[in-house]
């Protein structure tokens, strides 16, 4: 089994998880989470102060900001693995920075607490 973590744009969980589950995948785990990438700018800021918006120009001294992001959390079995990631893509780029991450990581067991049994029992 894998656990595919994966860190999308706040304004694409709905259509991720639509995405999902026409895949045959349901089960997941979501949170609200802040953070940001590699970049070194806030990318809407940086928009705003564009277009001329005053707190927009305020805020670029200021330096990056974290920005609401959501986690999902999919564990599946390794022969689902590349459908999840590849759904995932499709579901969430646009091309544009700030697109998100999915990391895959080993899942070395899993027990149900209702029963006490491995998911392979």
């Amino acid at each position: 089994m894998k656990e595919i973590l994966a860190v999308i744009r706040q304004d694409k969980m709905n259509a991720t998880k639509l995405a999902l589950a026409d895949a045959g995948v349901s089960s997941f785990t979501a949170r609200k989470v802040l953070g940001r990438g590699k970049g070194n700018v806030d990318y809407r800021v940086l928009q705003g102060a564009e277009e001329g918006q005053e707190a927009a120009i305020a805020q670029l001294g200021q330096g990056p900001r974290l920005i609401p992001k959501r986690m999902m959390i999919i564990v599946v079995n390794d022969d689902r693995v590349q459908l999840v990631v590849e759904t995932l893509i499709k579901t969430n780029q646009t091309n544009r920075p700030g697109d998100g991450k999915i990391f895959v990581l080993p899942v070395l067991d899993a027990v149900r607490v209702r029963t006490g049994l491995g998911e392979e029992d």
